[in-house]
């Protein structure tokens, strides 16, 4: 009887292979919502109070073009971003035309990976023309993950910190979206 029991058991079927990360539903996840007014506005053109900022760059990045724009914050509260208030959030304007926007906000270091893969799935997905193949994981090093492309005449590159490189606590990171105008051809 023990051999018929036996005999009738069938092996398991093989786990199915874990699906991709999905982009979350929030429209916050969309890095177009970051963009205020299209790029090349004029500065008195954007529909926010904006007040100068000051950004410091290091050694290396001191001789980059990007260093004659001139970039200003919000003085009311920036768009959401991944779910979160950006705690910096700043346009840069070449020529009083705008050419860049910088959005950070701090991820609970658990969650950081999986937030940003799903996140990047998504903006590939969306891409129009991405510099990375849609589907791509996350590009970069294994230290500080990275997520490029373009969609029309925007360039698109999401960036998670370094482990260990942040001045705050551990316990998050900070994942930085620039969006930059793309030259004319």
């Amino acid at each position: 009887m023990l051999w018929a029991l036996a005999a009738c058991r069938t092996a398991a079927p093989p786990a199915p292979p874990p699906a991709p990360p999905q982009p979350p539903a929030d429209s916050s996840y969309d890095w177009h919502g970051l963009l205020i007014a299209p790029f090349g506005s004029v500065l008195k053109d954007v529909p926010a109070t904006l007040h100068e900022v000051l950004l410091f760059h290091d050694q290396a990045r001191s001789a980059t073009a990007d260093d004659d724009a001139e970039c200003y914050g919000t003085d009311s509260s920036p768009p959401r971003f991944v779910g979160q208030t950006p705690e910096e959030y700043v346009l840069c304007f070449k020529r009083d035309r705008l050419a860049r926007v910088q959005a950070t906000v701090r991820l609970a270091a658990l969650d950081a990976s999986q937030v940003f893969a799903a996140a990047c799935a998504g903006w590939l997905k969306n891409a129009a023309a991405p510099d990375v193949p849609a589907g791509d994981a996350p590009t970069g090093d294994a230290d500080a993950p990275a997520c490029e492309g373009r969609d029309g005449a925007i360039r698109f590159s999401g960036r998670l910190q370094a482990p260990g490189s942040a001045e705050p606590p551990a316990d998050d990171i900070a994942l930085t979206m620039t969006l930059d105008s793309a030259p004319s051809p």
